[in-house]
């Protein structure tokens, strides 16, 4: 669990099975997907999944729940951080 300040912590939970299921929660917003890649906005920063005829198997963003089917390949947090609310995702990327 990771303590973001103000006493809230926040827990998530990246489960692989056989490569051909991903379930993570914590999960804010689906900012972009495809068959091939999926950018997911999460509490604990944005994690890009890479793979094979992937697709949304749940999506449940009250509960911050995303399954994703496939073959997964690789994931990855694209920043060490929680997202930061002042920038834009591509903000981000061209620092």
């Amino acid at each position: 669990m990771v303590d973001l300040g103000g006493g809230k912590t926040k827990r998530q939970e990246v489960r692989l099975l056989n490569r051909r299921l991903l379930e993570v929660t914590g999960v804010l917003n689906v900012d972009s997907f495809d068959s091939e890649e999926f950018l997911l906005e999460t509490e604990l920063g944005f994690l890009n999944v890479k793979g094979q005829n992937l697709h949304i198997k749940n999506l449940n963003l009250e509960q911050g729940l995303v399954t994703i089917e496939g073959t997964v390949n690789a994931f990855a947090y694209l920043d060490g951080a929680g997202p930061d609310k002042s920038k834009g995702f591509l903000g981000k990327l061209f620092k």
